[in-house]
């Protein structure tokens, strides 16, 4: 019964049945730009059919379900045998198989390869950010793996298939497997040389047995895990990477004690665990002793996706909020028409282009994968990492404030996509460890500067505050005396004319003017909402509008 008082009016209709890639006007021409034309058609096809699923009521509902029901460690079956397996809510389940049945883990065989992966994997986050974990950790394997061209051949078909398949049973046995990452430790954190889990050779030449812990385990009911360890030999022995399964071939459990979840602040639908290892059989991937040169291919695609899942957030929030402004009226109109709530949109509005604009950049540079390309990743990875992670949770908070009460309500999605935004910024190191790495590069890495400074010189004479913004840089890089106390700024200030070259190159003007008058020009302030008068917000705002159904 509905209480006569009980007037239902002047409430947003939920966003549904939508194509997310479609209405999302700044990754569609991205992908149009690095695409080759005789691919484009396949590629526009094949992410329709996702942005179509990824935008229906029937996926929404999968994702609040796997983030309601959090994964459930079961250590021990009935009559006490150990069994370390982790129970999913079928949501989580579906979700997964529809980002693997959608080729999110394969990129490294397919022409255009990364491209379409890449934007698939900032359409479908969307729908739900914590099984890209698996699918990340999964796709970003395969570049470790090829130290080892035997393992390659072996695993990487697995690790490319189409075809999800939860059960652990022995790799051998399954089309298509999922893989996770062991490097964090008690101890150490960040700093991985000071691991302490050793590894001590087998009677088969290239086997191990790993004894120790892992503080963080992304994705512990994988079928395989990269993992480093000391290696305790007579050769060279120090810090080395290792696949360690699951299961063995032979069918049996490997030594794979999960000893609880992470109880986390976001990403509750992902299983995070700490686990020991006591003689767990593993394979060495690459030589002694270069573990970190080894499984740095796949922390710099991991890197990627982080700035691809904070990208997928930023679009996810903006999308909202300008849904609701455009349906919700106050004092006397839409929100959208007011100047002020206008000002606020087109900002955040303008942040998620940026962000989208440089991360299919960088996508694009792993399909060309030449020298010059990939000295620009080697850069533009972890400054964008960096810098995108960085402004995801303060693009959140601004959405959720534009839905007023109701966007504090978990109901309307915004806390969930909220608790999510800071976690990219931590995983796959830290803002300072990103910075850290910059500095590195700066400073042992010449064509890596040069490949950066030749991306960004592209759009040189185009707009005169992003050459006064280079100008600056380029001092900045020029005294290196004492940088590391300033590190963080530098590594923003590229950020933002990397960002601001490609925005000048190809978006449209009212874009471009925007970006280089509030992030480079100076006429901005620290919150959202503060563009400098003048600007046409219009294109912007028209940009940012998803289209319900």
């Amino acid at each position: 019964m509905t209480a006569v008082t009980h007037t239902v009016a002047n409430q947003a209709p939920p966003l549904v049945g939508h194509d997310v890639y479609s209405t999302d006007t700044a990754l569609t021409e991205a992908v149009a730009r690095h695409a080759e034309p005789a691919l484009l058609a396949e590629v526009t096809e094949e992410l329709v059919r996702l942005g179509e699923a990824a935008g229906s009521a029937q996926a929404q509902r999968w994702g609040e379900e796997a983030n309601t029901y959090s994964p459930v460690l079961r250590t021990h079956d009935r009559y006490g045998n150990r069994i370390d397996e982790v129970d999913f809510h079928p949501s989580w389940h579906r979700l997964l198989g529809h980002a693997i049945t959608a080729g999110l883990t394969d990129a490294w065989s397919r022409p255009a390869g990364h491209l379409r992966r890449a934007a698939g994997f900032l359409v479908w986050s969307q729908v739900e950010a914590g099984h890209g974990c698996p699918v990340s950790m999964t796709h970003a394997a395969v570049p470790a793996l090829r130290a080892d061209p035997a393992l390659a051949a072996e695993w990487e078909p697995r690790l490319g298939s189409h075809s999800y398949d939860p059960r652990l049973v022995a790799p051998g046995e399954k089309p298509g497997v999922l893989f996770g990452m062991g490097m964090t430790e008690k101890q150490g954190g960040s700093d991985v040389r000071a691991n302490t889990t050793r590894a001590v050779p087998l009677a088969e030449p290239g086997t191990y047995a790993l004894t120790g812990h892992k503080w963080f385990c992304s994705a512990p009911m994988s079928d395989g895990f990269l993992v480093l360890a000391q290696a305790d030999s007579a050769g060279k022995g120090g810090l080395t990477c290792f696949l360690l399964p699951r299961v063995l071939p032979d069918g049996t459990r490997n030594v794979f004690a999960i000893q609880r979840l992470k109880d986390k602040l976001g990403n509750r639908s992902n299983a995070s665990a700490e686990v020991e290892f006591r003689d767990s059989w593993a394979r060495r991937v690459g030589e002694e002793g270069r573990g970190v040169a080894t499984i740095i291919g796949m922390v710099a695609a991991t890197r990627l996706d982080c700035a691809l899942g904070s990208a997928a957030l930023m679009r996810q929030a903006v999308a909202q909020a300008v849904h609701h402004a455009t349906h919700r009226e106050a004092f006397g109109g839409p929100l959208i028409g007011k100047p002020l709530m206008r000002n606020v949109l087109a900002d955040m509005a303008l942040e998620s282009e940026a962000a989208t604009a440089a991360v299919m950049r960088l996508a694009a540079a792993y399909d060309a994968d030449t020298e010059q390309e990939r000295a620009l990743r080697r850069l533009g990875v972890a400054v964008t990492k960096f810098w995108v992670t960085k402004r995801c949770p303060v693009v959140a908070a601004e959405a959720l404030e534009c839905l007023g009460g109701n966007g504090y309500v978990e109901e309307s999605g915004m806390p969930r996509i909220f608790r999510e935004s800071p976690l990219n910024s931590v995983w796959e190191g830290s803002g300072n460890v990103q910075a850290l790495d910059v500095l590195r590069v700066l400073g042992r890495e010449p064509l890596a500067v040069e490949a950066f400074l030749t991306e960004v010189g592209r759009a040189r004479g185009a707009d005169h505050r992003l050459d006064a913004a280079v100008k600056d840089l380029l001092a900045e890089l020029g005294d290196l005396e004492g940088v590391e106390a300033r590190a963080r700024r530098v590594v923003e200030r590229m950020a933002l004319v990397l960002q601001g070259s490609l925005l000048v190159r190809y978006a449209p003007a009212a874009v471009a003017d925007a970006f280089c008058a509030s992030r480079l020009g100076g006429e901005w302030g620290s919150t959202f909402g503060t563009l400098p008068s003048g600007l046409d917000l219009g294109p912007l705002l028209e940009r940012a509008a998803p289209v319900a159904g």
